[in-house]
């Protein structure tokens, strides 16, 4: 189906558009944190990456990372349309991970990244993020 904007157009409103997250996996996380009695995490916390969880006392930092968006190996699906600028964007994306990663990790922080697909599993990503913040220093 052909595009009803012209391409100067449709930058235009893509533009105009603004993220808002991944509302529905990172209440997936909490509702899997709450389960499990994991507490002290925060969102919506200024720090590099804008991570989705933040466990400030144990600077640990956690991250849903889309299976679209972040180029997962086996989830990503590029669209048959446009694929040169999917690439690009996903890689940029992957790019832009790493980079925060390191960032914040020379800041003092752990980081610890799920995959959204990785949600499903609840135990493992429960025992996961339990595991990261004993070793940050939390106590149970």
């Amino acid at each position: 189906m052909a595009d009803v904007f012209s391409k100067q157009k449709r930058s235009q409103v893509m533009a105009a558009i603004r993220s808002t997250g991944n509302r529905a996996t990172e209440l997936k996380l909490a509702a899997i944190f709450r389960a499990h009695g994991i507490t002290g995490w925060r969102r919506c916390q200024r720090l590099p990456g804008k991570p989705d969880f933040v466990f400030r006392k144990q600077r640990l930092a956690v991250f849903v990372d889309g299976c679209f968006w972040h180029g997962c190996r086996w989830h990503c699906r590029m669209p048959e349309s446009n694929c040169d600028y999917w690439q690009l964007k996903i890689n940029r994306n992957k790019q832009r991970d790493r980079a925060t990663t390191k960032q914040l990790r020379q800041a003092g922080w752990h980081v610890l990244r799920f995959w959204e697909h990785a949600l499903q599993s609840h135990e493992l990503v429960a025992l996961k993020t339990i595991s990261q913040l004993r070793r940050g220093g939390a106590k149970d």
